[in-house]
Parts: structure tokens; sequence; C-alpha cells
């Protein structure tokens, strides 16, 4: 199998993403790259929508960081699970400085890739 992906995405464990516009989560994020991310949903959000997203990671030491990105959504796609929803975003405003934590995220020793 052939990988096409320009970014590598790291697998990611329980952690809710929240829609800043309503401070709501939304879902959990799955996968992450500098490029987009793969959530959760507990339900289809507009297709080809724009949305202000906020997700915490902590590095290998234990900080943690509040990444703010706007993301545009891609597809979606019925999960195994009932009531769950599968849906790729990427992103298309994120701060530089934000762009290089995901990117040291995304590459730390130990992270398990899609």
């Amino acid at each position: 199998m052939n990988e096409y992906r320009r970014a590598k995405r790291r697998k990611v464990g329980n952690i809710d993403v929240v829609d800043t516009m309503t401070n709501q989560v939304i879902g959990k994020l799955s996968s992450l790259s500098e490029t987009g991310m793969l959530l959760i949903l507990g339900e289809a959000v507009i297709s080809d929508a724009l949305f202000q997203l906020r997700f915490t990671l902590s590095d290998h030491v234990g900080n943690t960081r509040s990444v703010d990105v706007g993301a545009h959504e891609l597809w979606s796609d019925e999960a195994a699970a009932p009531g769950q929803v599968w849906t790729g975003f990427r992103f298309i405003d994120v701060g530089p400085e934000d762009v290089a934590f995901i990117r040291e995220w995304v590459d730390a020793p130990g992270s398990q890739y899609v």
C-alpha cells in the first residue's frame, strides 16, 4: 500500500476538540498532522463548512499547550459505532508557533502513526 499523504499523521488519545464559536466540545481528536486532523464526532457537522477549533496537547515532559486552528471540513463518514461520525478537516489558519509545536508533537519519540 502506498502512502500519498503530504504530512505524517500521529494517532491521538482522548483529546476533546472545542468549537470556539459555541464553546462546546464537538468531538474527539483521532489523528493529527501539521496540515489537518481527523475527528470522531457525535453528530455530523455542516459539509464544506469553516470552523474555529481548539484542542490541548501535552508535550513529552507534560507541559500543555492550547492550540487554536481555523479548519475546513473536507469529508464525513458514519463510524462503525452508532451515533458517531468520522470527519476530516484541513487547517486553513494556524499560527506559526502552533504549527511548530504540532510538528514537534507529531514527530515526538514513541508516537504511533496512521
